[in-house]
């Protein structure tokens, strides 16, 4: 039996184990940042997105009440 086959007393699988590769992983710096800014980049556009949708709602409220 292999080792995905071997059932344990309590009826389930025992799972293959991940491949581990020798060494620490490395981190790629240039990555890291490119995904910062860009998250940055999202985060902006989302916040003048909610304060434009706030300044209309605001402006509409105003027209509505000079009526």
């Amino acid at each position: 039996m292999s080792m995905v086959e071997n059932i344990h007393s309590n009826g389930q699988k025992e799972q293959e184990q991940p491949r581990v590769f020798p060494g620490p992983p490395r981190v790629n710096l240039n990555n890291l940042m490119k995904r910062a800014k860009e998250e940055e980049k999202k985060n902006k556009r989302k916040s003048l997105a909610i304060s434009l949708a706030t300044l209309s709602a605001a402006a509409v409220f105003g027209i509505i009440l000079t009526l």
